[in-house]
């Protein structure tokens, strides 16, 4: 799978996310106490080093960097992780550029400046859902990325529909993330996000197996028959 595109874009986040933590250390100076933890009101409630604080989120981009080159080798379906590129570079790319927003606040807030924690942290989760909806019915069956339920991995049917299905769900929940952010009510974008994750569960594993059961061409999952 070609991913130099985002690699190339991963590497400038990384080199900005570095800038910017360079910038915090000379506004605090490196044993500085910062901002690491946020309530659900978008208050800072918890304190650390800013050498944890400023370079945490610049860790976490090199982690995502390294997962996201070793899945492609490690995925038994390959050939349809392939046919699943661009959904997979679409993700990678929204994941990446959340994680630069977040370390933009993180270090804005850590300067002692206000920091748009509702709408950055909200608005980007809910790019992040929409990104993720757009692209989903384009994700062909593995076992590393998509919806994957018994029954998902064992009917093309139910892979397809399912995942139609949790687009369109993904699409919507963004839009309402954005919404509430652009409200500042980052407790609103936390609570409908648990409340969404939790009933995508839900209709996923049970629309994934009643598909399951209507496809003709389905292949016996253990257990069931």
């Amino acid at each position: 799978m070609r991913l130099q595109r985002y690699y190339v874009l991963a590497v400038v986040l990384l080199v900005a996310e570095l800038a910017v933590s360079a910038w915090g250390f000379a506004q605090v100076g490196r044993d500085a106490t910062v901002p690491i933890h946020w309530d659900a009101a978008g208050n800072a409630n918890g304190y650390g080093p800013a050498m944890l604080g400023f370079l945490l989120v610049p860790l976490i981009t090199v982690g995502l960097m390294a997962m996201f080159s070793v899945i492609p080798k490690v995925e038994p379906r390959r050939d349809n992780l392939e046919r699943s590129a661009s959904a997979y570079r679409t993700v990678a790319v929204a994941i990446t550029v959340l994680m630069f927003g977040i370390h933009w606040v993180v270090v804005l807030a850590g300067t002692g400046r206000d920091a748009p924690v509702a709408l950055v942290v909200g608005g980007g989760v809910g790019l992040l859902f929409a990104a993720l909806g757009n692209v989903m019915t384009t994700v062909r069956s593995n076992f590393m990325f998509g919806v994957r339920t018994p029954w998902t991995l064992s009917s093309e049917r139910s892979w397809d529909r399912t995942h139609r299905l949790v687009g369109r769900l993904f699409v919507l929940a963004g839009v309402g993330f954005i919404a509430a952010s652009l409200l500042g009510r980052l407790l609103l974008v936390i609570g409908l996000l648990l409340g969404f994750m939790t009933s995508v569960l839900v209709v996923a594993f049970v629309y994934s197996y009643v598909v399951w059961r209507s496809d003709p061409d389905r292949r016996p999952v253990a257990g069931t028959r």
